[in-house]
C-alpha cells in the first residue's frame, strides 16, 4: 500500500500548525507527524519517526 505521510513544523511554542494541518487533511495524508521545535535543531524526534517508516513508494508531503 502507497500510504501518504505528512509533516508538519513550527519552530516556536507560540505558533500553531492549523493552517498546515489543514493542508495536509486535504492532501489526504494517511498519518501526519507535527512538531514544534527550532529550525537549528539538530534532532527532530516526530521527524525521525516518520523517516523510519517510510517505504519505497510512498509519499511525504510537507
Amino acid at each position: 500500500m502507497n500510504r501518504i505521510f505528512g509533516y508538519a513544523r513550527v519552530s516556536a511554542a507560540d505558533q500553531n500548525t492549523d493552517t498546515q494541518l489543514d493542508a495536509l487533511q486535504r492532501h489526504g495524508c494517511d498519518r501526519i507527524f507535527e512538531e514544534k521545535i527550532s529550525g537549528m535543531a539538530t534532532q527532530r524526534p516526530a521527524l525521525d519517526e516518520m523517516l523510519s517508516l517510510l517505504r519505497a513508494g510512498e509519499t511525504v508531503v510537507h
